[in-house]
């Protein structure tokens, strides 16, 4: 019996050159037959990962200070296998995804379009709101690790 394997892979915070030396490992469990996720940072360039990889792409918000780190040419690489994730902690954040959602046309370039809120800045409520009254195509996710255990817990 061959085992297939679920493997996420995470590479937020990591430099981009420990991001690039897994490149060749995606691949190589791929090959294998097993299912790989990668949750990367819009900073990384996403183009170089073998497109049997589904891809969560994480753009950065204004109210996180790293906006500018965010590589727009990442979005000409979406496939329907892939997500992209959004993390606010402000109405203004919310505008600002909203804003990229439309223009973009996320909706239509990958699997699905994920706001997040960052847990204890804002209601998730609010941010719920604020889509159903804009109608967005997107989904609306809880960073569950921080509900089950403690929101400062590292590791988890």
């Amino acid at each position: 019996m061959q085992w297939r394997l679920f493997i996420v892979l995470s590479s937020r915070s990591q430099a981009a050159s420990r991001y690039y030396r897994r490149i060749p490992l995606m691949s190589i469990l791929a090959d294998a037959g097993h299912t790989i996720l990668l949750e990367t940072s819009g900073a990384h360039d996403i183009s170089k990962v073998d497109p049997r990889v589904h891809r969560i792409m994480d753009l950065k918000t204004p109210g996180s200070g790293e906006v500018e780190k965010n590589l727009w040419s990442n979005i000409n690489h979406l496939t329907l296998r892939d997500e992209v994730k959004f993390v606010m902690g402000s109405r203004e954040d919310y505008e600002w995804s909203r804003d990229k959602v439309q223009r973009y046309d996320l909706p239509s370039r990958c699997h699905a379009v994920l706001f997040s809120p960052i847990f204890g800045r804002i209601d998730p409520r609010e941010i719920v709101e604020w889509i159903l009254a804009d109608k967005l195509n997107v989904r609306f996710q809880l960073q569950m690790h921080k509900f089950i255990w403690s929101p400062t817990q590292r590791g988890v």
